[in-house]
């Protein structure tokens, strides 16, 4: 635990004098630097180098409290311009090692910090070992500062080893540990630690409920949420994690009545605020209300376009996407790599191929965004989709990267949309070449395209491979709101608490479905089995079972949001249409890729997903 301080470890961060021009290495690290915050970051250098120049013309222990000032003062400039001088106070601090001056504590937070927007724990870690030789790691601040810095690097066990040993703790070195384990996805453990906070601020419940967020825990995360408003005032913070909560679980009702709490508390709703309000609606199927909220901000930025892009591209509605991001040039805003990605996922979802096509070719000449892999993810998966398969996996062996499995999977599925089986084996046999182990998760898609083929044998073939993979499927399952509570269904669920009562009101459902004409689409069921048996595969899947319970608990002609964390497969895509005129519902399911919105028997996506 204890690393000592050397010279040849920091002595590897050169000297600002042997950088070159910062505006010319920032611009070549991709950072995008504010021309108010460079001057301001000149003035604080101005101010350092007359007390170096002091300094070098008497370095006697008189001087030694300009070292201290220094590393303060550029402390102060990585405030104002971290990227520019992240190894400065560093440099400056070995230079003091060679005069009589003595770091205080200050000094020593000032250096802690910095050594946490280092790209490796290792110089926190020697500073460290110089704290424990002279004594100082027991100070509030400097401890403090260390717990803070082992929480940025995802080292909980040294923050907490840190934290044990402080005689004297307040509610920021809580919160400093309690960070370690949120960023380290142990909420749990982060549970018991909030639990024995003496005293907690707003930034501790900040910590817990953006952790649960970031571990997918979204229902914790509100739990926490509505704990927080019964003690004290919440911030922008939690409430943008809050709405982003809402936004992934589809909870409308929790979403709106946090938007009437900002409204209702006169809180002011900021450019993150606005935007994650724009994505909460836009992703619980009210696109009409995240259009309205983003044609009121005043002053609209990069995000808010980017927010209002995506969710119209998830709804299908790719022209209206392209007309944003036209408007948002229009605006003289910049887009970046999230909001092309947007573009291109409307265009894929709405088949412009020839627009998506302009705007990925002549990104990085237009707006300086370089093509990611997700870019060529969603490229490749929009050419699919129109049918393109050749152009796709011409552009897919020309990438510059090499392509994932989420790359393969796009093409593959496009091949089973298409029922292309020779071009899927092509594929396949072509990533077994590259390197078997990028196959994982392949087969299924390949063995669902064998069955809706009827190739019985390649199925069989494929399922004893995938038995010795002992691959891990993904689960299907739905969630529905009802009165404010988030109710979960899986695959042949037997969990629920109304479960008997949710598949008899689904054996009724679909018993009236039958009487206009609707049968079971068993094509794509990846079993050899009679058509009765795979009739019965198809009933019990959790979009159906979720649908059921909307039915039983919703007043007539209430519209139904369903929330699932894969593909809609074809038969419940066509048992939902069937469903929306029978008991004329709207009915929105939120899937894996984009909504789809049944309403008098048709969906928005016009049978192109």
């Amino acid at each position: 635990m204890a690393f000592l301080l050397n010279k040849t470890s920091l002595s590897s961060l050169r000297p600002r004098s042997q950088r070159g021009d910062d505006s010319l290495t920032l611009s070549r690290r991709g950072f995008h630097v504010e021309p108010g915050a460079r001057e301001k970051a000149r003035q604080h250098y101005h101010d350092l180098d007359l007390d170096r120049r002091l300094l070098a013309e008497d370095p006697s222990l008189k001087r030694f409290k300009s070292h201290k000032r220094d590393v303060r003062r550029l402390k102060k400039v990585g405030d104002v311009l971290t990227v520019v001088v992240v190894a400065e106070p560093i440099n400056l601090f070995r230079q003091m090692l060679n005069t009589p001056a003595l770091p205080d504590h200050y000094t020593f937070t000032f250096l802690i910090t910095s050594s946490a927007h280092q790209k490796s724990v290792f110089c926190g870690e020697s500073v460290h070992g110089m704290l424990i030789r002279n004594g100082s790691v027991l100070n509030l601040y400097v401890a403090t500062s260390l717990i803070n810095m082992y929480a940025v690097f995802g080292r909980a066990d040294h923050a907490y080893k840190v934290f044990d040993e402080m005689p004297v703790r307040d509610v920021f070195s809580w919160t400093g540990l309690l960070s370690s384990y949120a960023k380290n996805g142990k909420m749990w453990r982060a549970g018991e630690v909030f639990s024995e906070m003496p005293v907690r601020n707003d930034v501790s419940w900040a910590v817990m409920i953006s952790g649960f967020v970031s571990c997918g825990m979204y229902t914790e995360a509100l739990r926490y949420f509505h704990e927080m408003l019964r003690e004290l005032t919440t911030n922008e913070a939690v409430l943008v994690c809050a709405l982003s909560a809402c936004a992934h679980l589809g909870s409308l009702d929790q979403g709106k009545w946090i938007h009437c709490y900002i409204d209702n508390n006169h809180i002011l709703k900021t450019c993150n605020i606005a935007t994650a309000l724009i994505d909460m609606y836009a992703k619980c199927g009210r696109i009409d209300c995240a259009y309205n909220l983003f044609d009121n901000v005043p002053r609209r930025d990069v995000h808010n376009f980017t927010s209002m892009i995506s969710g119209l591209s998830i709804h299908g509605l790719g022209e209206d996407a392209i007309r944003v991001f036209q408007q948002m040039l229009a605006e003289k805003l910049k887009p970046n790599g999230i909001t092309i990605l947007g573009v291109l996922n409307g265009c894929s979802h709405s088949g412009l191929v020839q627009q998506g096509s302009s705007i990925f070719y002549n990104m990085e000449s237009l707006w300086g965004v370089v093509p990611k892999i997700e870019h060529y993810g969603c490229y490749i998966d929009m050419l699919g989709r129109a049918g393109y398969l050749a152009k796709a996996f011409g552009v897919l062996k020309s990438m510059p990267v090499n392509p994932d499995l989420i790359v393969w999977r796009a093409l593959l599925s496009a091949c089973r949309i298409h029922r292309n089986a020779t071009f899927a084996e092509r594929i396949v046999n072509h990533l077994e070449q590259l390197d078997p182990h990028t196959c994982a998760g392949t087969d299924v898609l390949l063995a669902k395209l064998y069955a809706s083929l009827g190739k019985w044998e390649n199925v069989a073939l494929l399922r004893k491979i995938m038995s010795k993979k002992k691959n891990q499927l993904d689960i299907g399952c739905s969630w529905i709101e009802i009165n404010g509570v988030v109710h979960e269904f899986r695959v042949a669920d037997t969990l629920h608490p109304q479960i008997v009562e949710v598949k008899e009101k689904l054996r009724e459902i679909l018993d009236r479905v039958r009487l206009f004409g609707y049968a079971a689409d068993a094509t794509h069921v990846s079993f050899d089995i009679s058509e009765e048996d795979k009739e019965h595969a198809l009933v019990w899947h959790s979009e159906k079972l979720a649908i059921s319970f909307g039915l039983m608990n919703t007043p007539p002609g209430a519209s139904i949001l369903i929330v699932k964390n894969l593909r809609t497969c074809e038969d419940c895509h066509t048992v939902l249409k069937a469903i929306s005129k029978i008991f004329d519902r709207e009915i929105i399911v939120r899937d894996r890729s984009r909504f789809h919105t049944f309403s008098e028997g048709k969906c928005s996506c016009k049978d192109y997903w």
